[in-house]
């Protein structure tokens, strides 16, 4: 995935960007990058993060970002901040962005006689493509709304311009702009945890499909939101920091509603409850109230030296990354029944290598609450993980073997009321040899979020979805 963050100050902006940025490190793993403007002078540097804190690589280099106004991005895919010379003048570029139909759309700019220098491993830096689509627009907005209707996937983007800031939500909004405010200036973010530390506070939340530019002088609208939104519903379940706001809905509090809803008819005879943390937590302490029984951290996460950053490419390598990063705690797990809760299950290795560990220190009996429905879809608008093959999913391979096909009768899996769905869940059951499993069902997460379905994309758990 990835976040970004922007500062316009009356003073030097490299501090609170550089904060700014490191607070949305839980969005990325792979590259990050910080851009300052004084006067026509681009201050610019890049790193990969992938075995190292962001802090890390940019704390020495502070002191080369000096100007009133940067952007900076801590991403899953490309490098960036971009900087382009154009007809539009001389300005920077951030995304967040999911292109599906890239190749198409680079064949069309180097057919207008557009061309690319910011290659990576023989691939087109996609920030480097939104750019170029930018610039064949007269103006920025006009360009912008061209990447809005070419781009087949997601695209929120910051541009640094020469007295300002230009934040671009996706047109659906499935990924969150915030703007804070405090006594020197504005900032633009991805999360608006991030500025809170900084003493900014929310200001104006960036609609779907919406242009603002942000200065001194204040948040003007450059182009009218969409009416429709498909807000991705997993920033609550999985992405979203427990204490950000999306659409002035909390995330820890929708994290906490969800564990009430699985937890109201859950009547399962256990000692207490637990988390697997740290995106479970906020669902056990739901589910811990409404049964009444007590919350206890049967397992606890190591975060001294591990990093969410430091996570290696190599499947293999990530799961034994995962596996070290949590201790379970033989005192209070040694015979015991405990539910355990969590956000969700994507390949299932993961949380069965947990499982199993739970076991080896005693646990009599290990009940799984996953606080979303099983997820069945890859994602086409986020850099989510699953979404390059659909058979990463565990449910997928499952419903290939019941069917014997991924496809077949798929949308029967997608409904918690149907035989085949008792199937699927059954046989994951087995795989990860728990004594219980349970999912939330899709109305249940909709409702602890709190805006209608309409409104949120649903497309992970039930193929649902606009503008795809």
């Amino acid at each position: 995935m990835g976040g970004f963050f922007g500062v316009i100050s009356q003073h030097p902006c490299a501090t609170d960007l550089f904060y700014g940025i490191d607070y949305h490190s839980h969005l990325g793993t792979k590259r990050a990058g910080m851009v300052t403007r004084e006067d026509d002078v681009f201050h610019r540097s890049i790193h990969d993060i992938e075995n190292n804190y962001f802090r890390t690589k940019f704390s020495d280099e502070i002191g080369k970002f000096t100007g009133n106004l940067g952007i900076g991005v801590i991403s899953d895919t490309d490098a960036q901040p971009i900087v382009m010379n154009s007809h539009l003048g001389r300005f920077a570029i951030v995304t967040v962005a999911r292109i599906n139909n890239l190749d198409e759309l680079v064949k069309d700019c180097l057919e207008r006689r557009q061309h690319f220098s910011e290659l990576n491993s023989g691939r087109t830096n996609p920030t480097e493509l939104i750019a170029l689509l930018i610039n064949q627009g007269e103006t920025f907005m006009e360009g912008i709304q061209n990447v809005y209707n070419k781009v087949k996937g997601s695209c929120s983007m910051l541009i640094l311009t020469d007295d300002g800031i230009i934040a671009a939500r996706d047109f659906y909004g499935r990924t969150p702009i915030a703007v804070g405010k405090d006594e020197e200036g504005y900032c633009v973010a991805s999360e608006s945890h991030s500025y809170i530390n900084l003493d900014y506070t929310t200001c104006y939340n960036v609609a779907p499909g919406e242009i603002v530019k942000v200065t001194l002088d204040g948040v003007k609208q450059l182009l009218a939101p969409n009416p429709k939104s498909q807000v991705c519903s997993f920033l609550w379940v999985y992405y979203g920091y427990p204490v950000t706001d999306y659409e002035g809905i909390n995330v820890e509090e929708a994290r906490y509603r969800e564990g009430i809803e699985i937890g109201r008819d859950d009547d399962i005879d256990i000692d207490y409850v637990s988390a697997i943390p740290d995106s479970g937590i906020g669902m056990a302490l739901g589910y811990s109230n409404i049964r009444k029984v007590p919350y206890k951290r049967g397992v606890v996460k190591y975060t001294p030296t591990w990093s969410r950053s430091f996570m290696p490419v190599n499947q293999a390598q990530r799961e034994h990354v995962a596996k070290m990063k949590l201790i379970a705690n033989r005192q209070l797990l040694e015979g015991k029944k405990v539910v355990f809760c969590d956000d969700s299950i994507v390949r299932g290795t993961q949380l069965r290598d947990n499982v199993k560990m739970l076991y080896d220190f005693g646990a009599k009996e290990v009940h799984i609450r996953i606080s979303c429905p099983p997820l069945l879809y890859g994602c086409p608008f986020l850099n989510f993980s699953a979404s390059k093959n659909v058979l990463e999913l565990a449910t997928r391979r499952f419903v290939e073997q019941l069917e014997g096909s991924s496809e077949k009768n798929i949308e029967k899996y997608c409904d918690h009321t149907t035989k085949e769905y008792a199937a699927m869940v059954e046989m994951m059951r087995k795989k990860l040899g728990v004594d219980s499993l349970k999912f939330n069902t899709l109305e249940n997460v909709v409702k602890a979020i709190g805006l209608p379905k309409c409104q949120l994309c649903t497309h992970c758990f039930d193929g649902s979805s606009y503008g795809y």
